[in-house]
Formats: C-alpha cells, structure tokens, sequence
C-alpha cells in the first residue's frame, strides 16, 4: 500500500480511548479532557473489521494506543481478534505501565508482540508532578511485569522537557543491566497553539537528539562508563524512526526519536485511527478522514477502502515545522 509520496504505508496506530488514569503535563489538562460519549467510540468489534480491511490492503503491524489502552475494557479480547487476523504480523501496545502488574500475563498470552511503556523521569516526586496523580511504583513495576512475562523488545519511552531537567544519564544506564531499550522522544507541538492541553509547548523546553545524546555522553564518561556506540548486539527490531546506541557490554539500548530536529518524513510507514473513528494520515495535521460513519452505515468493505485510500492519497509529504494541532495527544493517540 503505497501513498502518493511513494512511501510504503504497512502500520496502523489504534487508540482505543481518550480516557487515561494518569494527567500528564504535556498531553492533557489536569481534569482531564472532555471525554468522548460511549457511542462516539468505535466498538472492538468495529476495530477489528477495520484492521481485517486495512490488512487486506496492507497493512501488517498494528499499535494499540490511547488515552491508556488498558482502561478499555475488552482489550486482551482484541488483542487476541487483531492477532488471529489474516495478515497482520504483529500487535504492539503503548501504555503507562500502571496496569501491566495485573495484565501482562493474559496479553502476552493473547497475543501481544512487543510493549512500550512511557516513564518521563526516574525521580517519585517529579513522576507524581508530572503524571499528576500516579505512582512511580506502579510504573517500575509494569515495567518488571512485562519483562517477566516475557515480552521483547521492551521499550521505555521518555520525553525530554528541557524545564523538567530530568536525569537522563540514570535514564539510559536502565539499559546496562537488564534488556530494556530506552528512548529519548523529542518535546513535540501537539495541540492546538501547542497549549490546549496544558503542556505549554515552546522550543526552549526542546533538546535536540544530538544534544542529547553529546550530554549523556560526557556524563557516562564523567561517571566512569564510557560514551555511547552504535548499537549492534542488542539492537531492537521495530516500526519507527529511532537511531539505536548501546554501551559497552549493555543488555539494551538508547535511542533516540527526533521528530523535530531530525525530520523522519521521508520514511513514514503509518496512519492513524481515533478513538472516534477518524484515520489521520500524520500526527501534526489536523486532516482527518471520517470511517465510523462508514462502518456503521451498512456499506460495504469497499466503502472502508475508499476512506482508506484517501487519506494515504493526503499524506504530506513533511510537517513543515507545524506548531500546534485542533486536537491534543491523548485524543489522537499517542
């Protein structure tokens, strides 16, 4: 499935909610977001006719996204359903971790492929500021879960705000001694004016990758541990744009995704579905193609297609730089 960039479009990031039990500073004020009424969300059932659509035209990877994933009710079902459909190669699942201590083992079981877990800062008190309401513990703890149960790759996403002067060295040395891969996501402008959902953007909360990475070297260095390579023992299979390092001897990686500083346009593989049922073709454009009024008018599986293919023919070909988008992360789907 091409777009008409010529880009091979093979994954599809689901959110399943606008719901989350955590208020992060950067993607939703801290009470919440005005959530969206049960019928203006896609049922599994719906979802999973897309995917079985999407699949036959395609589509090979599926992201399982949100709000939390996990507060959907249903998900492991899905998990399953998306897992058995004819052509679809792997289910990955985005998620906070808080909730993973109770589900890893019935995911894993259903199906799912791989795990990322986003963890902003490694410090109780700066997790509870910026998460707003959740607990540290609970979020190692998810990440112990899904290294028990068996998942790999592990991923631990943070996002680095200049502001926050997290830890990053601590950050990255989490990849020594057990295989996780850590990365490092660049502060990004989603929302509108990059400020409705009360992160209050700017480019001086922005580090670039390079930077980054210039300054957990000479830390590593500082601390006895030498800079980072290029990863080559422990680099981890997967779908998106990050460039893998590793430290001598370590269990895992570092990465780093650099959507600002280091345009990855050029190899976009993806779309995205709402929680309502809108595909976007890019994460920074407020160009939205509506399939639940499709899926539930009663038309047929080419009508699906239809919408389908029209949002792969308004893929941009950049964000150009784009500040600010109509809606915020946790209603797109992070």
């Amino acid at each position: 499935m091409k777009d008409s960039h010529g880009r091979t479009i093979d994954y599809l990031r689901i959110s399943l909610t606008d719901r989350c039990n955590l208020r992060c500073i950067y993607c939703m004020p801290e009470e919440g977001v005005h959530a969206l009424a049960h019928e203006d969300i896609l049922s599994l059932e719906e979802i999973e006719r897309l995917v079985r659509i999407a699949a036959d035209m395609g589509i090979t990877r599926v992201r399982l996204t949100g709000g939390e994933p996990l507060v959907r009710r249903g998900v492991v079902d899905l998990v399953r359903a998306l897992r058995e459909t004819p052509g679809i190669e792997n289910v990955a699942l985005t998620t906070n971790g808080i909730l993973l201590p109770r589900m890893a083992e019935e995911l894993k079981a259903a199906g799912l492929s791989r795990v990322n877990i986003s963890l902003d800062t490694l410090d109780a008190d700066q997790y509870a500021a910026i998460t707003r309401r959740g607990s540290f513990e609970e979020a190692m703890a998810g990440i112990d879960a899904a290294l028990e149960a068996g998942f790999s790759p592990v991923k631990v996403n943070a996002v680095v705000v200049k502001s926050l002067n997290q830890d990053v060295l601590s950050f990255a040395r989490m990849s020594i001694d057990r295989p996780l891969h850590v990365r490092f996501i660049e502060y990004m402008p989603v929302g509108e004016s990059a400020g409705s959902c009360g992160c209050g953007w700017g480019k001086e909360d922005v580090i670039a990758s390079d930077d980054l990475r210039a300054m957990i070297d000479e830390q590593a260095r500082e601390a006895g541990i030498g800079g980072l390579v290029p990863a080559s023992k422990h680099r981890p299979a997967g779908w998106g744009p990050a460039r893998y390092f590793e430290f001598e001897n370590a269990l895992g990686t570092v990465g780093f995704i650099s959507p600002l500083s280091r345009h990855f346009c050029s190899e976009c593989n993806r779309l995205r579905l709402t929680a309502d049922g809108k595909i976007r073709p890019c994460l920074f454009s407020d160009n939205e193609f509506d399939v639940r009024g499709v899926l539930r008018s009663g038309a047929g599986d080419d009508a699906v297609r239809d919408v389908l293919y029209a949002a792969l023919g308004e893929k941009p070909d950049d964000h150009h730089d784009r500040v600010g988008t109509d809606r915020g992360m946790s209603q797109i789907g992070g």
